[in-house]
């Protein structure tokens, strides 16, 4: 017995050691691709002068133009966020006051992702919902379908990241796919886990136990702030908004007519309200300037990125982050690419930034779709710290309500990911829906649009308005709808694995009208109103030619570098050199 201890002890320590290892030789591949790449550059120049230069645009000022532009980035999405609350802030306060609509499931729901998209930050909406459970004013039961609510919204903000690598349709097809993973993961985790909610309460009740079996003390309205010290001296010069003013708002502290969101003080967007501006005006100004610096910032990014990330440098950083740990550690991959997302979210406090950030480089092949799954599952977990800190910040004789909301949403997501993650079949769904969006707008353009709107507006509003009308209007629409969108997958599914069992009718759409079951009629409308744009506004020539689908021969754009004529020589080699880690 002791003899089998002593072998699996030396098994364990030789993974161990050989993990090691594989660490202390990455370290030494990229030094020795360093003194290559030094002496490459060498090569290419004759005087000294010119080496050196080389080597300091190369391997300095580079790098640090990357950081500096990551950092604008960040401020960018923060900008952001304060534009849609100016717009839109008071609006989700005031319907997340609505004490009879909230308890309505649905409606929670749909009220969660339509206030978390205005305020642009999951974090902001959980927060203020902590804090209308905290002042009683709703129950923590209703309060939970709008967490769930919150967790779908705040994707939208890598989806329209993601729209800036629109130039390259095989960088858009893997950002797009990035971006939407999230979402496929956050709609699958809320068809599953909301009716089981429903009828359980399972949320509730073991959050319940949770707060009743520890006594857990407050902190005294501790704020923990990590990535805004740095990002807030940046901000308060551009805009600074009262945070507390939609809560306020929330919880009946404040009317919404006579508010302000915009604080007194001396920086850029408060002279410009001096001059007679409405807030919204402030707000509408501040949405065009940050999205403009957001695409101006992620441009730069991709364009360093791609002159950084090739030869030896590239293939090593693509093996490092997209390669499994050794031996029987092998499974722990996964896990620990959830415990790198949850910590990196948990210090930049947003899963917006965390995941953001994450899309271009999906976009250019340094991370694989399926590395990107795992981390975006920890971007989750994460992102719940904020909402716990905020209610561990309440009152004492509030904490417990507070307290028990925020764990909620910890143990939602980590349902989710117990839910889709851990077997390897039903890990695929959320990749699987993800990479067939990232075809569809690779062959579409103008499909990511109609997306955006369609997902995080149209469809909410809609469920939104039916649920107003009966619930039981919801249900006639709502339960034949999803049979029919079941029956879809289940057939395409089966036309790839098993056509054969299929009747004849069934194994091909082809028996229906194009409209049916093909984008190409709308892309044929959309295509016609361009042109005409085109010639009657020259200057709309390029923006007609950017969002064109795919060439007239209406092939799918699969794999870019395969069609030379809509890539460059330049891209073309660029996804060759890329090819083992598309999506």
């Amino acid at each position: 017995m002791s003899n089998r201890k002593m072998l699996s002890g030396i098994q364990t320590t030789w993974y161990v050691s050989s993990a090691f290892l594989q660490m202390v030789g990455l370290i030494g591949r990229v030094r020795q691709s360093f003194v290559r790449g030094v002496q490459e550059t060498g090569k290419a120049d004759l005087t000294t002068r010119g080496k050196v230069r080389r080597v300091l645009v190369e391997w300095l000022l580079k790098p640090l133009c990357i950081l500096a532009l990551l950092y604008l980035f960040i401020c960018s999405l923060d900008l952001m966020s304060s534009a849609f609350r100016l717009l839109g802030g008071k609006e989700a306060g005031r319907v997340l006051s609505e004490n009879e609509l909230l308890n309505n499931p649905i409606c929670g729901l749909m009220i969660g992702i339509l206030a978390t998209v205005l305020v642009q930050s999951s974090s902001t909406s959980t927060s203020i919902v902590v804090s209308i459970v905290a002042a009683g004013i709703l129950e923590v039961q209703p309060a939970i379908f709008i967490i769930m609510g919150a967790n779908i919204g705040t994707s939208v903000t890598n989806t329209i990241v993601s729209l800036t690598q629109s130039g390259n349709r095989n960088e858009f097809r893997r950002a797009f796919a990035g971006a939407t993973i999230h979402d496929m993961f956050n709609w699958l985790s809320v068809i599953v886990l909301l009716p089981i909610e429903v009828t359980s309460h399972y949320l509730y009740h073991v959050t319940n136990a949770i707060v009743e079996a520890f006594n857990i003390q407050g902190t005294g309205g501790a704020k923990v702030e990590l990535l805004k010290v740095l990002t807030k001296p940046f901000s308060k010069l551009v805009i600074s908004i009262d945070s507390k003013v939609v809560s306020k708002i929330a919880t009946g502290e404040l009317n919404a007519t006579d508010a302000k969101l915009l604080k007194k003080g001396n920086y850029l967007f408060r002279y410009i309200a001096d001059a007679g501006l409405s807030e919204r005006a402030v707000g509408g100004i501040l949405l065009v300037v940050s999205l403009t610096m957001l695409c101006i910032c992620l441009v730069l990014m991709v364009k360093l990125l791609h002159s950084c990330l090739k030869g030896r440098i590239a293939n090593i950083i693509q093996k490092t982050i997209n390669s499994n740990l050794p031996g029987p550690f092998f499974y722990l991959t996964g896990l620990l690419a959830i415990v790198v997302g949850a910590g990196v979210t948990f210090i930049v406090q947003s899963s917006s930034v965390f995941t953001s950030a994450m899309t271009p480089l999906v976009g250019l092949g340094v991370i694989r779709l399926e590395r990107m799954y795992p981390l975006t599952l920890g971007s989750n977990i994460g992102t719940t710290a904020t909402g716990i800190l905020a209610a561990l910040a309440s009152a004492d004789g509030k904490l417990d309500s507070s307290l028990q909301i925020a764990l909620c949403h910890l143990f939602f997501n980590i349902s989710g990911i117990l839910l889709w993650y851990p077997l390897p079949f039903m890990r695929k769904v959320p990749i699987f829906l993800a990479k067939t969006l990232g075809n569809t707008t690779a062959k579409y353009r103008w499909f990511a649009i109609f997306y955006l709107v369609v997902m995080f507006f149209l469809l909410p509003l809609l469920v939104f308005g039916l649920s107003l009308v009966s619930i039981w209007l919801l249900a006639g629409v709502g339960i034949p709808f999803l049979l029919i969108v079941a029956f879809i997958i289940i057939i395409n599914v089966l036309q790839r694995k098993k056509k054969s069992i299929l009747p004849k009718k069934l194994q091909t759409w082809d028996s229906l009208p194009d409209w049916m079951h093909s984008l190409k009629p709308i892309d044929k409308m959309i295509t016609k109103i361009l042109e005409i744009v085109r010639k009657c506004c020259p200057c709309k020539k390029k923006a007609s030619v950017s969002l064109n689908s795919s060439s007239s021969s209406g092939r799918p754009l699969m794999v870019a570098y395969n069609e030379p004529h809509n890539t460059t020589k330049t891209e073309t080699v660029q996804a060759l050199s890329i090819k083992s880690t598309l999506v």
